[in-house]
């Protein structure tokens, strides 16, 4: 994409955890960006030719020897810059200010004062006013560069804002990308709007047209085969390969017996009837149910699932022969993370969420035309392909499936148990009109068995757990707030329809996304 868009931001990535945020604001306010770490930002600098330049927080401290830098290009190329939290210390520390530790840290929220007019928020915070930003620090800028003038102030930090209005220097000690700086996208929409000059045309119909260019130009007359695991990563890629290929693509879809109730039908029916797209079903959950008995370990479930979802893959994919190219459903976080400065390149397989990694004997070349989006992209890139509502808004779905919502050994009355169960989750939370406002919804089978009474009889069967999360950024999760008419109903339900459950609850801790998951 970067060799036909005009309007590009470079976001040199020091480290924080939450930069994939700063790409997310900018490309939500229509301007295409990338994020690159500080090792390679120079390279990423002269291929881009970005017409602004982000720095990310981190976090280390200037003051530690072999502490990451910014590339000189950055400043000398006479384009806007914004350094936020790290970004600014290392700005002010590399263009001859002076940053020092010992002095009081500040994180979570804080107020600052508007002490002088920029343009960075013009229009959007007027002088002397307050307002709530997100800290995250604990060195502090103590003289600015030659050139730069104080903003604004905080408590902790004299220099919260601090410019250099001529040269298009703006540094932020706070964090806007985070929610939990209320204006903080407004002030990066200003910076790209009305600092860089830059045009919100980062459109998925921009991108839809030019990536079936891509794909053209790279496959030929060559043929495709794509991994489908029935989630819509992995759908979006293979319905928009197919635009740009037709017939030259296969899709192989491994049926595991993991997923939801009659989600592996409306997967074949999709794409054989909807989208016409060749589609190799591969009905194989006799043989993962059988290689999963007595296998109570989670993480040996994953293994165990990932290694026989490559095995089966592999013996289709010889099957059909002649195909040079693998499609995959890689999203931009998974590039991101997988240069991150933190961890370097990645070989680790986060197996939460995926089965495995495809091996590299297949020897094929990658197509990959989703390794630009993030997740919510991809979603708006599913409706502008024609995908149905039901399908592009389903919510996220593990590789592993079931078998991560099953703790303990899983078996077919287990498995079944759970999909009835889940289905009445899901059929009343979209009765309720809360589907699209929930993140991820899920039912637990727990490894747990209770006493109860039913009518005139006493029961011993399985306690079943129920998960509801919110997230705005994807980066934290929180409970979802049911009343209780609603759970009661739901509880009702469950126990008076699915047989072997007989004790509901509500599951309300607050973890990351990544934890989500019970297992």
């Amino acid at each position: 994409m970067t060799d036909s868009i005009h309007n590009a931001v470079l976001i040199i990535d020091f480290g924080s955890q939450v930069t994939q945020l700063i790409a997310r604001r900018v490309r939500e306010a229509g301007v295409y960006c990338e994020v690159h770490p500080f090792q390679s930002a120079d390279e990423a600098f002269f291929k881009l030719n970005p017409k602004a330049v982000i720095l990310s927080g981190g976090p280390a401290s200037v003051l530690t020897e072999g502490s990451p830098r910014a590339p000189k290009i950055v400043f000398d190329a006479g384009i806007p810059v914004l350094a936020i939290c790290y970004g600014q210390q290392t700005m002010t520390f590399q263009l001859g200010g002076r940053v020092e530790s010992g002095h009081a840290a500040e994180f979570g929220r804080a107020e600052i004062e508007i002490k002088a007019q920029s343009a960075l928020f013009d229009g959007l915070w007027p002088l002397g006013s307050q307002q709530t930003v997100w800290m995250s620090h604990g060195d502090r800028v103590t003289q600015l560069p030659e050139g730069f003038d104080v903003k604004a102030t905080s408590e902790n930090a004299p220099f919260a804002i601090a410019t250099d209005e001529k040269r298009r220097f703006y540094s932020v000690m706070f964090h806007p990308e985070v929610i939990h700086t209320p204006d903080g996208a407004k002030l990066l929409q200003n910076f790209v709007h009305k600092i860089a000059g830059l045009k919100s045309d980062w459109t998925m119909s921009a991108y839809r047209s030019e990536m079936i260019s891509k794909i053209r130009a790279q496959v030929g007359t060559g043929r495709v085969i794509c991994g489908l695991s029935g989630g819509v990563d992995s759908t979006v890629a293979a319905v928009l390969i197919h635009e740009a290929i037709g017939e030259q693509l296969t899709c192989v879809f491994v049926d595991h017996g993991l997923m939801r109730k009659a989600e592996a039908d409306e997967v074949v029916n999709l794409f054989r009837n909807s989208y016409n797209i060749p589609l190799v079903h591969v009905d194989v959950a006799e043989l993962f149910l059988g290689e999963l008995k007595g296998i109570s370990d989670p993480e040996t479930k994953r293994k165990t699932i990932g290694r026989l979802f490559i095995d089966v893959f592999e013996t289709e994919a010889k099957k059909i022969g002649g195909a040079g190219f693998l499609a995959q459903g890689t999203l931009y976080p998974d590039v991101i993370e997988s240069v991150s400065f933190s961890g370097g390149p990645s070989v680790t397989i986060k197996s939460h969420h995926n089965v495995g990694g495809l091996p590299e004997r297949m020897n094929m070349k990658l197509v990959e035309p989703l390794r630009e989006l993030f997740k919510d992209e991809v979603r708006v890139l599913g409706r502008e392909l024609g995908l149905p509502e039901a399908f592009v808004g389903r919510h996220p779905f593990p590789g592993p499936g079931l078998a991560i919502r099953c703790p303990g050994e899983i078996t077919l009355e287990k498995l079944n148990i759970l999909r009835e169960a889940d289905s009445i989750y899901l059929e009343e939370i979209r009765k309720a009109g809360l589907y699209d406002t929930i993140w991820q919804a899920f039912a637990v089978l727990l490894p747990v068995r209770t006493v109860g009474v039913m009518g005139d009889g006493r029961t011993y069967d399985s306690v079943l757990a129920l998960r509801a999360v919110t997230s705005v950024d994807g980066m934290t999760a929180d409970f979802f707030p049911f009343d209780m008419n609603f759970l009661g109903r739901v509880a009702t339900r469950i126990i008076n329809e699915v047989k072997g459950i007989n004790r509901v609850v509500y599951d309300v801790t607050s973890k990351p996304p990544g934890t989500i998951e019970w297992e």
